[in-house]
């Protein structure tokens, strides 16, 4: 029969080696998919359906992104980079920037509208497929950027509404209404309201509800928006296949003053294609750790040199094309030992190895001094 001491080890021993497993094994959620309907123009005939897809480590290295707003800098939530793929996909079916500036409207005017707090990304907003007015005009602002228009978010703080000003270098021509705007620069920026769940009918550029007219609004321009975004969506107009990638480390124990190789393969094997590896540290928020690009089997290596100490999770990215979904790999769970701490360890090892050989021979001695005394007890005659 085990004793209790011993049953407590094997307990702790079973939740170790499964918490183990759990870590290094561990796989992300399927990436975010939503489908959206355009026309090839306000008054178009022609329908189609964009499809932008999410992946898990794109949205949850945003969500661990500061959000604090500070001195009314929602541009700093804008993020042309990692839209661009939308941007893309919507020049090829429209001429003229009023035509694409009205196709990102229809696209924000079918997100559902829920009050929301704090701001977000545009990425997070997409992949939560929810938001409120500033949350949508974040998002236009970020696909217009990414297709090079000018644009401003217009904020109405007595109305408690938020709209975006796009500057044509005409007046609107598909505006159903008196057309409004706002100057800023010496440019005009035309109303673009971002709210309306009527895609096909909704309001275009240069046309804005009766909250807008006479309200003061105060202009906040796109200067410390996200230049470089660490990965992107993935848009397409046609039904993609699903892609598999693969994440590999050289060892699962290293001494920071070593190196370790991160390496895998991307199935189809594509070359050329950018594959961005993630690290969360001690449970750090998620930061890019370096981009890689695959070779002509689709493989990617990268060398970390001299990693710090920590418990570092690896995982690689890639976002798709026109073709393939994009898809996260299983996460890796990397220790990393400073040399110090190595030093520190080893004498406090060898002080416990010590330590144990004096208890052992102690109690050892203990035992046969305790036997010799029943023995002569034992021996020793009765006489009363």
């Amino acid at each position: 029969m085990s004793s209790p001491s011993r049953k407590k080890k094997i307990v702790l021993g079973t939740l170790f080696v499964l918490l183990v497993l759990l870590l290094c094994n561990s796989c992300l959620a399927a990436p975010y998919e939503y489908s959206y309907k355009l026309l090839d123009s306000p008054n178009g005939n022609q329908e189609y359906r964009l499809t932008v897809s999410i992946s898990e480590t794109l949205y949850e290295y945003y969500s661990s992104q500061d959000h604090n707003l500070y001195n009314y800098d929602f541009s700093k939530f804008v993020t042309p980079d990692a839209l661009q793929p939308i941007a893309d996909d919507l020049w090829t079916i429209y001429k003229t920037r009023e035509d694409f500036a009205n196709g990102v409207l229809m696209i924000v005017h079918q997100i559902p509208y829920v009050v929301s707090d704090p701001q977000k990304f545009s990425v997070e907003t997409m992949a939560e497929n929810e938001g409120d007015c500033d949350l949508f005009t974040i998002i236009a602002a970020s696909i217009m950027k990414a297709g090079g228009l000018d644009v401003v978010m217009l904020l109405l703080e007595e109305q408690e509404h938020m709209l975006l000003g796009v500057n044509l270098p005409d007046s609107p021509q598909d505006a159903r209404t008196d057309v409004s705007y706002y100057t800023y620069d010496g440019k005009k920026y035309y109303c673009a309201e971002t709210t309306g769940g009527l895609w096909k009918t909704g309001w275009r550029v240069g046309e804005a509800p009766d909250i807008v007219d006479g309200a003061t609004a105060k202009i906040i321009p796109l200067r410390n928006y996200e230049r470089t975004a660490p990965a992107q969506v993935s848009s397409s107009y046609s039904i993609r296949d699903p892609s598999h990638i693969v994440l590999a480390v050289s060892t699962g124990f290293a001494i920071s003053s070593s190196s370790v190789e991160i390496s895998g393969s991307l199935s189809p094997s594509l070359a050329g294609q950018n594959v961005t590896l993630y690290i969360s540290s001690m449970g750090s928020p998620l930061t890019k750790l370096t981009t890689v690009t695959t070779d002509a089997n689709g493989q990617y290596s990268h060398i970390w040199y001299s990693p710090p100490g920590g418990i570092h999770t690896i995982i690689a990215n890639w976002s798709g094309d026109e073709e393939y979904t994009g898809s996260d790999s299983t996460t890796f769970q990397l220790i990393v030992v400073p040399y110090e701490g190595l030093m520190v360890g080893g004498l406090l090892l060898i002080f416990v190895l010590v330590l144990v050989i004096v208890s052992v021979l102690t109690r050892g001695t203990q035992e046969q001094q305790e036997t010799f005394q029943e023995w002569d007890f034992a021996d020793y005659p009765d006489y009363s």
